[in-house]
């Protein structure tokens, strides 16, 4: 770690920027600014002068900002933090399909603070989780009387799809406009589905109760619609007006999600501990990074939104968790980090382990 690289000047800092001094420095550059094994590519830089050339996201694992000074360009507070990510999230809608997932990592405030720039830019909130890491996160040090506040012992993972949408209506909205179109009845809809009554209660539904067909049962009301629908329509839920979407095509406006068997919304799962936290023992006895997160709650998280092959994106790095995780899950994996520092040390967790002599 002695070479010495050209680092792009940084972006002007966000709005209430401070520096704040690091646990570990590393006195050397990166001998690399780029560095990928064909499977994983990691970048020394800003992902917003790198996400032009990356591959299409199934999943995007954000851990940036959270307004607690975190690392040189965290803001120092939540005030701060939606103008910080909105360039980004700005760059996401741009690549994201309607398979896109987006995990957001945060605090409380730090999510509701930029959520609503997600949803301006097209992100639906699908969900809120909870990593709950229990008393042993605070271990009694926390006065309770000066803080005036139950002790925080939980950070936000925040679950957003990429709102798909047809002829610019969302997919309720273009599912019961195309049935409206065909002049049947809402209730020749259950016939189509083959159903007592879950195509008017559910799929056409335009409020909260509303749930998308399965994509074998999308099939059939296209069927049923261009067979019995007005003939001066056809055809019927079709993207070209040539011919309607096949089950498969239907599939694809949606995001993956495999859930865990026994999993909830709430992760009990402790702090890092031990040897799972990154240190340069030789500087400093303290962990390397404020906020590293655990290798098997960012593995639940792509293996649950994506399959073998997928693409994973890690816009802020750090210490490359989501990408290692991405790797050993079988996916690809494309990551920026801005620290000289984080990026020597997690790129250090992709280079195999050389034997010891003796």
């Amino acid at each position: 770690m002695s070479a010495s690289v050209a680092l792009k000047a940084k972006n002007t800092p966000s709005p209430g920027t401070v520096g704040r001094g690091k646990a570990v420095t590393l006195d050397s550059l990166p001998t690399h600014t780029h560095w990928t094994d064909g499977q994983v590519s990691l970048h020394l830089g800003d992902s917003l002068n790198h996400y032009a050339q990356w591959n299409t996201p199934t999943v995007i694992v954000s851990d940036g900002a959270y307004g607690i000074l975190g690392f040189e360009g965290d803001t120092s507070d939540h005030l701060g933090i939606a103008a910080w990510y909105e360039p980004h999230i700005q760059a996401w809608s741009q690549r994201a399909t309607a398979q896109t997932t987006l995990w957001f990592w945060n605090s409380e405030i730090g999510w509701a603070s930029v959520h609503p720039a997600l949803e301006r830019h097209g992100w639906r909130y699908v969900n809120a989780n909870v990593w709950n890491k229990g008393k042993a996160h605070i271990a009694g040090n926390v006065n309770t009387a000066k803080i005036r506040r139950f002790p925080v012992v939980t950070e936000m993972c925040v679950q957003y799809v990429f709102e798909a949408r047809l002829d610019n209506l969302s997919l309720q909205q273009w599912l019961y406009r195309e049935w409206k179109r065909t002049g049947l009845t809402l209730r020749q809809a259950n016939t189509a589905c083959e159903v007592k009554d879950v195509a008017t209660r559910k799929y056409l539904d335009q409020g909260h109760l509303w749930y998308p067909p399965p994509p074998e049962t999308f099939a059939k009301m296209a069927i049923y619609a261009n067979q019995h629908g007005n003939p001066a329509g056809r055809p019927y839920f079709s993207r070209d007006s040539i011919r309607p979407m096949t089950a498969d095509e239907w599939a694809s406006q949606r995001s993956k999600f495999h859930c865990p068997m026994g999993f909830t919304n709430v992760w009990e799962r402790n702090p890092l501990k031990g040897a799972e936290r990154i240190r340069v023992p030789e500087i400093s006895g303290k962990a390397a990074h404020l906020n590293q997160k655990p290798l098997d709650l960012m593995s639940m998280i792509i293996e649950a939104a994506s399959d073998a092959g997928d693409v994973v994106w890690e816009p802020f790095g750090g210490l490359f968790s989501a990408s290692l995780a991405a790797k050993r899950a079988g996916r690809k994996a494309f990551a920026g980090e801005i620290d000289p520092t984080y990026f020597q040390l997690g790129l250090e967790r992709f280079m195999p382990r050389q034997p010891a002599l003796f």
